[in-house]
């Protein structure tokens, strides 16, 4: 099987604060190169004609009307936050700088 795309298993684990062993990290890499390879594989059917969202049973729309409602007041919000500043939740950070 070609890998022309490598997921670094080890550094989504540690944004995500898991720990791996090496053996979950090799397993994982594998897993997720296979899913990709798949979804590679789509590259050869032709969508040209096919209209975003297609279906091809009639689909309706199932969805509510976006009407406002009661929601939780700020206080409430926050009453179970394990940390909380000037009205917000805090939270660590966990994206790493590009540089």
């Amino acid at each position: 099987m070609e890998q022309t795309n490598l997921i670094d298993v080890a550094y989504i684990a540690r944004l995500a604060k898991l720990e791996l062993t090496a053996e979950e990290t090799a397993r994982f890499s594998e897993d997720l190169n296979q899913v990709l390879a798949y979804v590679a594989q789509l590259d050869q059917w032709d969508t040209a004609g096919v209209e975003p969202m297609y279906h091809p049973l009639p689909v309706f729309d199932a969805l509510r009307e976006d009407i406002p409602g009661a929601s939780l007041s700020n206080e409430a919000a926050l009453s179970n936050a394990p940390a909380q500043e000037d009205g917000q939740f805090r939270v660590p950070k966990v994206v790493e700088s590009a540089h």
